[in-house]
């Protein structure tokens, strides 16, 4: 009982750094802690770096929401713990990752409603309230992931093939509907505040062409892409500094006169 309570906060707590800063969110320190909870830091480590490797791509990308390392970690590495390794963690954190992950896009869905309930309050000039309802989302979110975890502690690895069996196929299809549109939105959002410029699409259309044509994994890529990002930014430099020194020249004579 105080073991699945202590792993749940902590779940929690990493929620709350999930729509924060975002430091101790990954899947190696969240599965450390575990580990030093349950008297077992060995495996929490092995479970941690395992799980960090599998999920090191995985993020939110504007609107998106990715399977939820948190919950997945925590419960994955609590079983695993107490019940079987690494094999076991990895095998258990990937369905409460996934389960997690629909959870949070009813969640995000949902608080967009209290947006119109703080800009009527802001109209007010009343500051302090609009504050105070981002203890809303904070609550919801932190809930979200402590919860989950300790009802699956708790009662065991089968409560989350039963949450999931019980969910009624329509909710299923409609959250994975979801699902596969939100990512588009989110990137093509990120397009839009990222893109300003007609050259940057072609550093869009050659990460297409690495991950599509040769099957190339996010490193590869982001290391084949980093010099030449480095090198289309010493040229827009080297093509503004004319333009800088006229204007610091036309500026002198400016001053002179």
């Amino acid at each position: 009982m105080l073991t699945a309570l202590l792993v749940s906060i902590w779940a929690g707590i990493c929620a709350l750094d999930d729509i924060g800063t975002q430091m101790i969110r990954r899947p190696l320190l969240i599965a450390t802690v575990v580990g030093l909870i349950m008297g077992d830091l060995k495996t929490g480590l092995l479970i941690g770096g395992t799980l960090e490797v599998m999920w090191m791509g995985i993020g939110n990308v504007g609107a998106y929401s990715a399977p939820d390392i948190i919950s997945g970690t925590a419960i994955g590495t609590a079983l695993g713990i107490s019940s079987g390794g690494t094999a076991t963690a990895v095998a258990l954190a990937v369905p409460a990752s996934l389960l997690a992950q629909q959870l949070l896009i009813l969640y995000r869905s949902g608080i967009v409603y209290l947006n119109p309930i703080a800009d009527r309050i802001a109209d007010t000039g009343d500051f302090k309230r609009v504050f105070r309802i981002n203890y809303i989302p904070i609550c919801i979110a932190f809930l979200i992931r402590a919860v989950p975890t300790f009802l699956a502690i708790y009662f065991g690895a089968g409560v989350i093939d039963k949450v999931v069996e019980a969910l009624p196929d329509s909710i299923m299809d409609g959250l994975s509907i979801a699902g596969a549109i939100i990512p588009a939105v989110g990137i093509g959002l990120l397009m839009l505040m990222m893109l300003k410029k007609g050259a940057l699409w072609t550093f869009l259309i050659a990460g297409f062409t690495l991950a599509v044509y040769l099957d190339l994994s996010v490193l590869p890529i982001t290391l084949i892409a980093l010099p030449l990002a480095v090198i289309y930014d010493l040229a827009q430099q080297n093509k503004a500094a004319p333009v800088q020194k006229e204007a610091a020249i036309a500026d002198e004579e400016d001053y002179d006169l």
